[in-house]
């Protein structure tokens, strides 16, 4: 019997308590750079039954109302009275100005902090991404889409997925071995309604979109504990940050632990990954392998990169060293080259829907980091 291993990818929904909290941070970001591209922010949010808690260092020329910005966001993710959490919550504002020791290392060029940040691509999908993950979210995205629709007229906000693919010893997938995927619903509906509901209106034509067939799926999930009325910030308390895997690869890279949401471009958690997952894209547009992961790392109030390293998992086309190499030569990658060359403060798209359906690997969003600018330029330089 042919052996296979078998990796697993997971993805939330914006209802999901923690990206509430993730997208109230990038609402708050969005409205101080939309009137002062230069501020400085870093919001954190903490929610829970009845009481959201905005917090964390901002400094800037323009007036955000808090309140209404939180208001707003819980009524368009669709919370509503009598689901325990809903847009009449308390709002309690602790935001203070950022750090002048801080300030004055990203005020001549630095990075806003020191740590390690890592991109990746892979030849899976069309958008160079891991093909559970991008299941997984492509699943999120229909059921979350339905529910606001009233498609799914029993479903409620919070929703979760999980995708389990089987590869052989080559790395190739060999099938979707299970499904898990768990939808809030009100009290009425019946389980038989769920199951028909979420195979044939989301599980089906996900599947389909990437030429793979319900029936060739060994095991599937379907909110597995019979009961998910008791959904949102009602259920479980949600915190800015916390999940930084469903943000980027689905644990297919590495990631180097520091989160996206509610930071300003300054702060190379958010900057550098997005830098290198735009490395990591061209490098692997560019045929250079079909499977690369970009580390960096940077200190505090330090413009160049202390590190750079390439891992191609043994599918480069030419050493890792010499790819290190036409890093420096074709990548700028201090903090201020990274925020103009991808757009981080000039940008046409807001941060608070990258926090609701991810920041990695979009295709609904013209987003700089998934452009391949650099392909020939690498083709031509490796071609000599």
């Amino acid at each position: 019997m042919k052996k296979l291993v078998y990796f697993t990818s997971e993805y939330v929904s914006p209802g999901h308590p923690d990206k509430i909290s993730d997208q109230i941070s990038d609402s708050v970001l969005d409205a101080c750079l939309k009137n002062d591209p230069n501020s400085r922010v870093a919001c954190e949010v903490f929610c829970t039954t009845g009481q959201v808690i905005v917090g964390g260092e901002i400094t800037t020329t323009t007036y955000i109302d808090i309140q209404d910005i939180v208001r707003r966001k819980i009524e368009e993710i669709g919370y509503k009275q009598g689901m325990g959490f809903d847009s009449d919550c308390g709002v309690m504002n602790a935001i203070h100005s950022q750090s002048p020791d801080i300030a004055m290392g990203v005020d001549r060029g630095g990075a806003g902090d020191q740590g390690i940040m890592f991109g990746g691509a892979v030849n899976e999908t069309p958008e160079l991404m891991p093909l559970a993950l991008v299941l997984a979210r492509e699943l999120i995205i229909l059921s979350t889409s339905l529910t606001r629709k009233g498609i799914l007229s029993w479903a409620r906000p919070d929703a979760k997925s999980q995708i389990t693919l089987a590869y052989d010893s080559e790395g190739k997938i060999v099938h979707v071995d299970t499904i898990v995927i768990s939808i809030q619903h009100n009290p009425e509906v019946t389980q038989e309604q769920i199951h028909t509901d979420i195979k044939q209106l989301v599980i089906k034509p996900v599947l389909e979109k990437y030429n793979l067939s319900l029936d060739e799926v060994i095991n599937f999930h379907i909110n597995p504990t019979g009961r998910f009325v008791t959904g949102g910030p009602h259920g479980d308390t949600g915190l800015t940050g916390r999940k930084i895997i469903v943000d980027t690869y689905g644990g297919f890279f590495r990631h180097g632990g520091g989160a996206f949401s509610g930071k300003d471009p300054s702060k190379v958690d958010r900057s550098a990954a997005y830098a290198a997952r735009w490395v990591a894209k061209n490098l692997v547009a560019a045929e250079l392998a079909t499977k690369c992961e970009v580390q960096l790392s940077y200190a505090i109030g330090v413009a160049k990169p202390t590190s750079i390293k390439v891992d191609t998992f043994g599918t480069g086309t030419v050493s890792e060293f010499e790819l290190s190499d036409a890093i420096e030569k074709f990548f700028d990658l201090s903090p201020r080259a990274i925020e103009k060359e991808l757009e981080l403060r000039s940008c046409n798209f807001k941060y608070q829907d990258l926090a609701a359906f991810g920041h990695i690997g979009r295709t609904d969003i013209d987003l700089p980091w998934e452009r391949l600018n650099k392909v020939e330029e690498l083709k031509e330089y490796f071609s000599k």
